[in-house]
């Protein structure tokens, strides 16, 4: 080839790698609006992967009727729980703001009586940080309650009000894991084929990735619904007003490890001690650890440290991180990123130590 052709040759080669380029940020571009239903169909449909294939296996020549199988499963086990968790959250969180607005709880009345209860210790310790002053305290507080109390009927009305929005995230999540079930294989190989890596290069890539997002829904979801629950169940024995509302709280905030259910169920037993329930407090204490705390400290390493192959202070660094630039979405973002990165330069390390550039 002379130099002309070489040179035609490589603007050509530039010039189809500009387009690709900008095709592919313009695809993702006009897909970023839907970006958290399109990654949990197909979160969706890597974990049910599994009960697919186990499907297909008993109908080798059906795979519509075993994808659409395993997306009833995934409606009745997943998707329809959420839903009317969700309705009956929005319903106690407006009724609890009426309750406040109504007159019904007095929270300033709570606030001085629990003030007036601390022992001298506690007082003394709040007067060296300034805030020994009950009547700004109070108004603190008061004004942090009731912007809480607006917020949560802001959100339940606004659960109301986009209703259809929320039927229609529901749909596409729904349709995309059909469709992700029912051809994920073949999008799979296309994947493997378009991608300019050596095959064991793209086996640990695909590997890495898949273990990650299975392990941290699986297990961030499992330890937190069971957190949940059984704060949920503790707080209604113990007759504390809003036993669901305080159970998903904890739910959302067990995401967190460590330290996530803990922010909801001590608040409570201090509560209780200082009002003068110490039987309560000292209940809701032992049970915090031995049980709700138990849960953290067992499953969630089996679920999720062990699989992923990160240490605990790695999946909980990403998980806050993951959380703080994605959303909700970040507890399994976080953590995958991490992952890649660790797959990517254990890639490059082993390519350097073989001469490979």
């Amino acid at each position: 080839m002379d130099p002309q052709d070489r040179r035609t040759a490589t603007v050509e080669q530039r010039t189809f790698q500009i387009l690709l380029v900008a095709a592919s940020l313009g695809f993702v571009w006009i897909l970023l609006p839907f970006f958290g239903t399109i990654m949990w169909g197909a979160i969706i449909a890597l974990l049910f992967a599994p009960v697919n294939r186990s499907l297909l296996a008993r109908m080798p020549h059906r795979p519509t009727v075993a994808a659409l199988l395993t997306l009833l499963l995934v409606l009745l086990i997943v998707i329809l729980p959420f839903a009317l968790v969700t309705t009956a959250l929005a319903r106690e969180g407006a009724a609890l703001y009426q309750r406040m607005q109504s007159g019904q709880m007095h929270p300033e009345v709570l606030f001085r009586t629990m003030f007036a209860a601390m022992p001298v210790w506690v007082t003394e310790l709040l007067a060296r940080f300034g805030l020994d002053d009950f009547s700004e305290l109070q108004t603190r507080l008061s004004d942090g309650l009731a912007e809480a109390g607006q917020f949560i009927a802001a959100q339940a009305f606004d659960i109301g009000q986009n209703t259809f929005d929320f039927v229609v995230s529901l749909f596409i999540t729904s349709y995309l894991a059909f469709f992700l079930i029912r051809d994920g294989r073949s999008l799979a190989d296309a994947i493997h084929r378009a991608v300019p890596l050596a095959p064991d290069d793209q086996k640990l890539l695909l590997d890495t990735f898949t273990t990650v997002i299975r392990a941290t829904v699986k297990g961030n979801l499992v330890v937190a619904a069971l957190q949940g629950l059984l704060g949920g169940i503790a707080f209604w024995y113990l007759d504390v007003t809003g036993a669901l509302l305080w159970g998903v709280l904890m739910a959302f905030l067990s995401l967190l490890p460590a330290v996530g259910a803990g922010l909801v169920w001590v608040p409570v037993a201090v509560w209780f001690y200082v009002t003068g329930a110490v039987a309560q407090s000292l209940a809701l204490v032992a049970y915090g650890v031995l049980v709700i705390g138990l849960v953290d400290n067992l499953l969630r390493p089996v679920l999720v440290g062990k699989s992923t192959r990160m240490p605990d202070y790695l999946v909980l660094i990403t998980t806050l991180g993951g959380m703080a630039v994605f959303g909700i979405n970040g507890f399994v973002l976080g953590p995958a990123i991490a992952a890649m990165f660790i797959a990517v330069w254990h890639i490059a390390v082993r390519q350097r130590q073989q001469g490979s550039p």
